[in-house]
């Protein structure tokens, strides 16, 4: 099959129907599958065929739906999984077991560094978080001799910075690991780490990859690049034999491509039960055919709203990698050549008290915890994500109380502006 551009692969790819199949992909609402004899069923338990035998394990939409978001990525294989939040932990998990020890970047979503500083952290993995502006010596010192992945996230939510990716990827290959990569908020219509040496790429598919507030929902996408037998005493999990599935060595028996994905599946997805239901896959795609469209539109607004608030006498500062003078615009033209995301972050003159105001006053914007939606939404993090810190709380997780998240959607630019002007104007 032809080698298709991105913008037709997020209507085309993932399913093509034959002859008298429909033309929309099929939803298989079906808990289970049936088979003629139990020799044909066993051979599935043992991995020695493809196929289906519990939704909750795998689906036939699920799968289309994630052959769509690898070929977006170019990577090789993938899952769904029920959240981003559920991507993230068995991208990791997968491979760092008890004992075990992980860097990570400091600028992550909060609901990532929860899930890696508390709840990882009992299940016995140590967790090291590192500058997402480390220099090659700083990214170096951090790693052990138990170290099994380095992470990071293309865009940081909320921080918004800009990971240099192959540097991440190049330090993580010389200590024999893998780099996990978020790529959420740049989508791989802006940015595709795996050509930056990204090894496994996780979305959170709620936002921009779904678009329109509808289905909560995740992926995993494995480069099939990582030679995992070349390090076989750090990962012993895909490396020696799963006694859970009559001995199969995954490394050996689905090489470099198939292995990570496959222990994925058959052993994390089997024990988690964290799968997104077809009916969500469904509308997920649905929000993938026009993915290239909206993304282009969201940059477009945001780019617009940046300039107009950086030249805003009531506004402290503006953080957006578009901005000629942002910190990651130079990082930004390596890796976002064509646009990064629809989220600013700004702060208002006169802090907190100023803020709220200003919220209070938007008619336009949605005051919603999402972000990344169809729809222009917006977050004051001091009164809400993070209510119960006090000042000076703030300031040491990084976010100032005059801080105000803006997710510009697929509204007229110029009533966006229109709209935060009148919400200044009464402060």
């Amino acid at each position: 099959m032809k080698e298709y551009r991105i913008n037709t692969k997020c209507v085309q790819a993932g399913y093509t129907p034959k002859n008298g199949e429909p033309r929309q992909m099929p939803i298989i609402q079906s808990t289970t599958f049936k088979y003629d004899t139990s020799e044909d069923m066993g051979k599935l338990f043992d991995l020695e065929a493809s196929g289906y035998f519990y939704t909750r394990l795998q689906n036939p939409t699920n799968d289309m739906v994630a052959a769509k978001i690898c070929s977006l990525e170019g990577g090789k294989a993938a899952m769904l999984t029920s959240s981003g939040q559920a991507a993230n932990f068995f991208s990791v998990f997968n491979i760092a077991n008890n004992g075990d020890h992980v860097i990570a970047s400091s600028a992550i979503y909060g609901g990532t560094y929860n899930l890696f500083a508390v709840t990882m952290k009992k299940m016995g993995i140590d967790f090291t978080f590192v500058s997402p502006d480390s220099t090659k010596e700083e990214l170096d010192a951090a790693f052990r001799p138990n170290t099994k992945a380095v992470f990071g996230e293309t865009i940081a939510n909320p921080a918004l910075t800009v990971l240099d990716i192959e540097l991440f990827a190049r330090t993580a290959h010389e200590h024999g690991v893998p780099f996990i990569i978020d790529n959420t908020f740049a989508t791989p219509v802006n940015c595709r780490p795996i050509e930056w040496g990204a090894d496994i790429v996780t979305h959170s598919t709620t936002k921009y990859i779904d678009g329109h507030g509808a289905t909560v929902g995740g992926c995993i996408v494995d480069a099939g690049n990582f030679d995992w037998m070349k390090y076989a005493d750090k990962f012993p999990g895909l490396c020696t034999p799963d006694d859970s599935y009559h001995g199969i060595t995954y490394a050996t028996k689905f090489g470099k491509e198939g292995a990570f994905i496959t222990k994925c599946t058959a052993q994390l997805m089997r024990d988690f039960g964290s799968i997104q239901s077809p009916q969500h896959a469904f509308y997920l795609n649905l929000g993938l055919e026009s993915l290239h469209v909206r993304m282009k539109r969201h940059c477009e607004n945001a780019q617009k709203i940046a300039e107009y608030l950086s030249h805003n006498d009531k506004i402290s500062w503006v953080r957006y990698c578009g901005l000629p003078g942002d910190k990651y615009h130079e990082l930004a033209k390596k890796y976002l050549p064509n646009g990064s995301c629809g989220v600013i972050s700004f702060g208002i003159k006169g802090g907190r008290p100023a803020a709220e105001k200003f919220m209070k006053s938007l008619r336009l914007a949605a005051i919603e915890t999402h972000v990344a939606d169809a729809r222009t939404c917006c977050l004051h993090p001091a009164n809400a994500t993070h209510r119960q810190m006090n000042d000076e709380e703030l300031l040491a997780a990084g976010i100032t109380p005059d801080l105000v998240r803006y997710s510009c959607g697929l509204e007229d630019a110029q009533d966006l502006i229109d709209d935060i002007q009148q919400a200044l104007d009464q402060i």
